[in-house]
């Protein structure tokens, strides 16, 4: 083995030891209510819409809800046995939006590029202009997590939280996972005005 095939052989174990370690997801979260102080956590059962009210939920509902159990748990509370024993109704929403960002949405770019310049003054054609630009475009993701907790046995609203963030993919479950997590991070203070929360995520 040579030595130019020992070092392409390093440097993609450092690549592949880069890409399985962990890796941190911020989110800008927002919580509000009024739960009481004196008031445990508690179990908690999610509450399902009348569409989502199946003998067997959506593999897409399974995968939100085990990700926002992961959270609930780590905010203290626990799996009721059944609806009339929970302590308090969990409801979840989850939106993914995707959005298509051209280079000339940022007022700096003309600027950054130099290209405004040589357009207006014919440095460059315009198809080549539009040929590199057309390169430049970047589909951006906008990521949502809301949780709201009711009392079961008054309906009162006790606690929502809120996380959003935005990548260049869908994500995964972990990600989603972690997003619950800072939402809930808080409780069960409230913090209303939005702040960055970073949780940090295992490959």
């Amino acid at each position: 083995m040579n030595r130019r095939q020992m070092v392409l052989i390093s440097a993609a174990a450092m690549l592949l030891g880069a890409c399985s370690g962990p890796y941190m997801v911020s989110s800008e979260v927002a919580s509000f209510g009024s739960w009481p102080a004196e008031r445990p956590p508690g179990s908690y059962v999610f509450e399902r819409l009348p569409s989502q009210q199946m003998a067997k939920p959506s593999e897409q509902q399974q995968t939100l809800e085990a990700a926002a159990a992961a959270a609930l748990a780590k905010a203290g509370f626990k799996p009721a046995a059944d609806a009339k024993s929970a302590d308090v109704l969990v409801s979840l929403g989850m939106t993914i939006s995707a959005q298509d960002l051209a280079p000339w949405d940022d007022p700096l770019w003309w600027r950054w590029h130099g290209s405004y310049s040589h357009w207006r003054y014919g440095g460059w054609p315009r198809s080549t202009l539009m040929i590199q630009s057309a390169s430049m475009w970047e589909r951006r993701y906008e990521r949502n997590a809301a949780l709201l907790l009711r009392d079961r046995q008054t309906a009162e609203p006790l606690y929502e939280a809120r996380a959003s963030n935005d990548g260049l993919s869908r994500g995964d479950e972990q990600l989603t996972a972690a997003m619950f997590e800072a939402a809930l991070s808080d409780f069960p203070k409230v913090k209303p005005e939005p702040h960055r929360v970073a949780v940090q995520v295992q490959r």
